[in-house]
């Protein structure tokens, strides 16, 4: 049964939207040459920007209603690039394309990542993240700071001088694992955190330490959270996450389901191990109980990802009864 798979899918957000163009973040004179042709994204302080539904995108099997971005024109908000604009980078049309901070968007035509991330087209999606982390990094450098000590905003959004301690900042980004832990076989883990509500189950994940390699963490991660001793942890693929400014390192490992779970630090509140089988009814909704991750997360493509290597195998001939 599968010691190893990979990702039957490309995790929402991962896709490459722009060229970044980092060699003219700092070329004032290209990009306000460019300005007029130019897009600017809103987004409000809340993570939402404008969208408009497309029919029929031809996305293979995802078809049928999808959404996409909506831009202003540049030239209609202002008649050179502002202070507070961020570069994201250039369109595959050659398009320059920009965010802004925006104070209000209404309630009609907007979406966010977390409830509709999923229905953007992939490109999209992608060049949504690369917005709202930069422009919530942006956000959280001056939230609660007198303006005095707010940031000056250099490399067109992606740097900032803070001129409290004289120096330049630039984006952070929180590493954060996220593993599946299965038995090699045909069982998988599934848990429940305290805060979640009461039918919701996921795989498990937490924060790199300091000096903390990342196969490392899946260890003490797993095992802090549920006592189990995982083995052979495998690299399965990332996901941009910005909530504010993590990124997903999706893992698998193997457990032996004979060990005794143990919550320790109380953060999973229940775990569970489910057989295949027991897992398809929950992807099908067909088991009211249990809720699984939507396509928002790389959780979900990783689950989707070990049924199709665990039914892969299976059809090669391995005893298909419930172990």
């Amino acid at each position: 049964m599968p010691h190893e798979f990979s990702l039957i899918e490309q995790p929402l957000f991962s896709a490459v939207s722009v060229n970044r163009a980092a060699h003219l973040r700092g070329n004032t004179e290209e990009l306000e040459k460019e300005w007029p042709t130019a897009l600017v994204m809103r987004v409000d302080e809340r993570g939402r920007f404008r969208t408009e539904v497309v029919e029929n995108p031809g996305e293979g099997d995802r078809g049928g209603k999808r959404l996409r971005l909506s831009f202003d024109p540049a030239f209609d908000v202002a008649e050179r690039p502002p202070h507070l604009a961020v570069f994201l980078g250039i369109a595959p049309n050659g398009r320059h394309i920009w965010a802004m901070q925006a104070d209000s968007l209404g309630d009609q035509g907007v979406s966010d990542l977390r409830s509709s991330g999923e229905f953007l087209l992939p490109h999209d999606a992608a060049l949504a993240a690369e917005a709202v982390a930069l422009l919530a990094w942006h956000r959280l450098n001056t939230f609660g700071k007198n303006p005095e000590a707010h940031i000056t905003r250099t490399q067109s959004g992606w740097a900032g001088f803070d001129p409290s301690n004289d120096i330049e900042e630039f984006p952070r980004t929180d590493p954060a694992v996220i593993c599946l832990v299965h038995d090699g076989h045909r069982k998988i883990l599934l848990s429940r955190n305290s805060q979640w509500t009461q039918n919701f189950y996921s795989v498990l994940a937490g924060f790199v330490e300091a000096g903390e390699s990342l196969e490392n963490c899946v260890k003490r991660e797993i095992f802090e959270e549920v006592g189990l001793d995982v083995s052979d942890p495998s690299y399965l693929g990332s996901q941009p996450w910005p909530f504010p400014r993590s990124l997903m390192l999706g893992f698998h490992a193997r457990a032996d389901p004979n060990q005794k779970i143990a919550h320790r630090d109380g953060e999973i509140s229940e775990s569970l191990w489910l057989d295949v089988r027991d897992v398809e009814k929950i992807l099908r909704g067909d088991d009211p109980n249990m809720v699984l991750p939507t396509g928002v997360s790389i959780a979900r493509v990783m689950i989707d990802s070990w049924v199709a290597a665990v039914n892969d195998e299976l059809e090669l001939g391995v005893d298909d009864r419930p172990s």
